[in-house]
């Protein structure tokens, strides 16, 4: 039975989900999308979700299941999102996954574990010793109690290691056993066949692309989708206002912005992003990177991404 989870990463504007179903094509793969705020109905531009047509080209999970003014959880993402990657697994397809949001992919690939509270004496003794001893101390440390979490936590993802020794010293148990045992019912992420491939820009051809598909969303009508959404009488939960090309035009609606400046701060405000995608993706040793150049076209690259599936 296929149990292949192949996951399109990149950065924000940097065309991965187009490259995805143009993958999945080729696969005849399903797509799941990690995305925290695709799941919003009627964010529609801003998010740059899939059209109908190819949505109905390529079968898509985990889009428009909420309204804006609905709150949404990881925890509500994971559970959708097993039942998902269960679903396309039983009639025999593989999983193509694509999204930037690192919170959601993060717990999609390594499991939702909520573990013990944080101590901060605990805490404060693991970042006293990575300032006297480094981080690469503290990793071999890791290494040492937990060896599949230090293979996938870098070795200067200094949060990440703190929190595993902490887990450790606090438990007994190794962090990566105790996500393991949290995976429910049938679901084990674990013996799902992973392939990480990332789609990479040269950083000036990625901050003009970003320029240009905000220009783009405005001409398209982003600002008028943003005012519906803004003016709904149950307003905008926490977590959709949160959205980068949404959040910029609420403060002009509400009068902080006018209007250039909102659009101004939403190129600002994506490039921010990216550089964070940007800093998060080089950490994760496991990804096998398509550079991507000017003329590529996304049937190129999917091919390119294709070939290097085992």
């Amino acid at each position: 039975m296929e149990n292949r989870v192949i996951t399109m990463l990149g950065c924000t504007a940097s065309g991965k989900g187009v490259v995805a179903r143009a993958l999945a094509r080729q696969l005849d793969g399903e797509i799941v999308s990690v995305d925290s705020m695709k799941v919003y109905r009627g964010m529609d531009i801003g998010t740059a979700k899939p059209n109908p047509s190819e949505r109905a080209a390529v079968p898509h999970h985990l889009i428009d299941l909420v309204d804006p003014w609905e709150t949404f959880s990881v925890a509500q993402f994971i559970e959708r999102a097993d039942r998902a990657v269960q679903e396309i697994h039983a009639r025999g397809r593989p999983v193509v996954a694509v999204g930037g949001t690192v919170l959601y992919f993060k717990c999609f690939y390594e499991g939702l574990f909520a573990g013990p509270d944080a101590d901060l004496e605990i805490r404060g003794e693991i970042r006293r010793r990575a300032a006297l001893e480094g981080n690469a101390a503290l990793h071999a440390e890791l290494a040492r109690v937990d060896p599949v979490a230090a293979e996938r936590i870098h070795p200067n993802d200094l949060r990440r290691i703190e929190r595993a020794l902490e887990v450790h010293r606090l438990t007994g148990q190794p962090i990566s056993e105790l996500q393991r045992q949290w995976e429910s019912g049938s679901v084990r992420r674990s013996e799902w066949d992973w392939h990480l491939i990332g789609l990479r820009r040269a950083r000036e051809a990625a901050s003009l692309r970003i320029n240009e598909r905000v220009r783009r969303m405005v001409a398209a009508g982003l600002v008028e989708e943003a005012r519906v959404i803004w003016s709904q009488p149950r307003g905008v939960s926490p977590q959709a206002r949160q959205a980068v090309g949404y959040a910029e035009l609420y403060e002009h609606f509400e009068g902080r912005l006018t209007l250039d400046e909102a659009i101004e701060r939403i190129k600002i405000d994506s490039r921010r992003l990216a550089k964070q995608q940007r800093t998060w993706l080089k950490r994760l040793p496991a990804v096998r990177w398509v550079d991507v150049g000017d003329t590529d076209t996304h049937e190129e690259l999917a091919s390119r991404a294709r070939e290097l599936l085992p």
